[in-house]
């Protein structure tokens, strides 16, 4: 008779349902994959995604945990799946958790394992499309292209949160680099290049730790500001705690045009880049009046999807540009699982809860009760 474990699935809230709803059920423990692995999962960060006809993702402060397409990514990995949102209940807008961090509990017979994967190594999944359930105890993955090792300062809840949400940060920052390195070097190059970071969810809270270490660090450190808009009051102190960084609020109870000034006095003038991982109309039109002339808009691709058809012409005619950003490739997960283990970059807030609690979890997280990532626990390894 087979083993049996636990999964959980995440049902996004929709017109009947609020605040989501929670399926715990007992599967057979996977099979471990002949040139795979089984993993068991440790950590998962806590999100739903719906239906992509219908909203991005959801997670703690309403920070966006996007996957994004990554076929392309995976081709190379001759890992040839279709996306699981055929998978589910009521319309399938299930978000399976994507952000697994666990250990390797088996490996294939005939599975032809690099050096720094063994049983028992600690691991962080790359989230291919296809990723299979990481609100499970196990799961199997085809071979081992898809696993990065993580080192043993760095805890697992905190990997956790590097798969999507941090890794999205990370790209979304080198393409802001690329943007500013041509407002600098360019044929009509500027003393001084800036940049807009708005909000102080979970996303934006990596983009203006990962920027900041990034741009100290380049050729252009003393010409690059950082802005950080937030909507919240606590916005203040999480993004302060960083030096030199200037922060705005975007009140909602004052006009656009004030929102506006006010953006632009404490950049010191119209903006080169603004990160925008806000999913609302408003905030997108608000962003594009606050750039420069050829300045950019960078968005997500699950934003770039619902409000760039409705942008494009306005942008055009202003002379500024939206770009969408795609989640971040392998390579750029282990350089930030190695960052993160060595202090280098420092993870915002996260927050530990049973997977057991996952039903009040995703109630808190619909009603912003949780402060950092919310990040559900399926084994005790320790």
């Amino acid at each position: 008779m087979s083993k049996l474990c636990r999964q959980v699935s995440i049902e996004s809230p929709g017109p009947t349902l609020k605040e989501g709803c929670v399926f715990s059920f007992d599967v057979p423990v996977p099979e471990v994959p002949p040139c795979g692995a089984r993993i068991r999962v440790v950590y998962a960060g806590a999100c739903y995604r719906a239906h992509r006809t219908r909203s991005a993702s959801i997670c703690s402060q309403s920070s966006v945990s996007s996957v994004g397409s990554l076929s392309g990514e995976m081709e190379s990995f001759a890992i040839h799946s279709a996306t699981p949102s055929h998978i589910g209940l009521r319309d399938g807008a299930l978000f399976p958790g994507y952000e697994v961090a666990g250990v390797v509990d088996a490996i294939g017979k005939a599975a032809e394992c690099p050096p720094s994967i063994k049983e028992g190594t600690r691991i962080v999944l790359y989230p291919y499309e296809g990723v299979p359930h990481g609100y499970a105890d196990y799961i199997v993955v085809p071979d081992f292209k898809c696993l990065v090792p993580v080192p043993e300062s760095l805890p697992l809840s905190v990997a956790a949160m590097l798969p999507t949400g941090a890794l999205l940060a990370m790209n979304t920052v080198f393409t802001a680099r690329e943007c500013l390195n041509a407002v600098l070097e360019g044929p009509q190059s500027k003393e001084k290049a800036t940049v807009l970071i708005v909000g102080t969810g979970g996303l934006a809270l990596w983009a203006l730790r990962i920027a900041t270490h990034y741009y100290e660090r380049g050729p252009h450190h003393n010409k690059i500001s950082i802005t950080v808009a937030t909507l919240k009051d606590e916005g203040f102190i999480l993004a302060s705690q960083t030096d030199q960084i200037k922060v705005v609020q975007w009140s909602e109870d004052l006009y656009e045009k004030q929102l506006i000034e006010r953006t632009t006095d404490a950049c010191g003038g119209p903006v080169h880049v603004v990160i925008n991982f806000g999913t609302t109309s408003r905030s997108l039109h608000r962003s594009l009046q606050c750039l420069a002339q050829g300045g950019v808009v960078l968005v997500t691709e699950d934003v770039g999807e619902k409000l760039l058809p409705k942008f494009a012409k306005k942008a055009e005619e202003m002379g500024v540009h939206i770009m969408v950003v795609p989640n971040g490739s392998i390579d750029q997960l282990r350089d930030l699982v190695t960052l993160v283990a060595n202090g280098e970059i420092k993870p915002p807030p996260h927050s530990v809860f049973p997977a057991e609690e996952a039903q009040e979890v995703v109630r808190k997280l619909c009603n912003s009760e949780i402060q950092g990532r919310a990040i559900l626990k399926f084994h005790n390894i320790d």
